[in-house]
């Protein structure tokens, strides 16, 4: 068995951009043109500065996928801010593992598929725009669930949550789909933080404040 599987194909290219970033840099690339044009110095270095940040932010790495038999790797960049176990969610059934991934501006921001399946249900929920590394952020803030169920009947899911600058949440993926783990299924822009939960009898792989990478780190292992 191979240790590591593509989920998806490499990209061709030396520094991958996710493609919902594109507006973005070419507007701050053309308005930097003008300000050049226009012989306006300070303003031109200010937007060449913010065109490469926004660059940098929707820099959209190839990942290797750690190849473990009921392995649940991280559907994003960031620090682990939660692991427990939760009574109950608004999204499952019953109790469940709860691991929290918090993202700030610096991290990559393209979500992965934590594990390999069928999407069952995306549940959209409109909401506030707290700071994400909150507990209330998981309720309270603008986000999006994702419900997958495995081959062997788990369900879990994974929640794509704003923060207090992100004003957009992506998502690929719908009803019925089958996707692969680590498979990119979306993004958050500037900003924003991933719930997951697991069925109550998974094993935590992680704890508080490690960092973590979408697609290559182990949350978890469903048993």
């Amino acid at each position: 068995m191979e240790e590591f599987v593509w989920p998806d194909p490499p990209e061709q290219t030396a520094f991958p951009v996710a493609k919902a970033g594109y507006p973005f840099i070419f507007s701050a690339a053309f308005a930097t043109a003008v300000f050049a044009l226009l012989g306006l110095v300070v303003p031109a270095l200010l937007g060449l500065f913010a065109t490469l940040c926004i660059c940098c932010f929707f820099r959209d790495p190839d990942r290797v996928v750690p190849n473990v038999e009921g392995g649940v790797v991280s559907p994003a960049d960031g620090k682990v801010i939660f692991v427990g176990p939760v009574a109950e969610n608004p999204f499952m059934e019953g109790p469940a593992l709860k691991i929290s991934v918090f993202m700030t501006v610096f991290n990559v921001h393209v979500n992965r598929v934590p594990v390999e399946g069928r999407i069952a249900d995306v549940v959209y929920h409109p909401g506030k725009f707290f700071s994400a590394n909150l507990d209330k952020a998981s309720d309270d803030n603008e986000r999006n669930a994702v419900i997958l169920e495995t081959s062997r009947g788990e369900r879990i899911c994974f929640v794509q949550i704003a923060g207090l600058i992100a004003r957009r949440i992506i998502c690929h993926v719908k009803q019925g789909d089958t996707v692969r783990k680590g498979q990119r299924f979306g993004l958050i822009c500037f900003g924003s933080r991933l719930d997951v939960y697991l069925p109550a009898g998974a094993v935590p792989r992680v704890q508080a404040g490690d960092k973590v990478q979408a697609g290559t780190s182990l949350l978890g292992s469903l048993i």
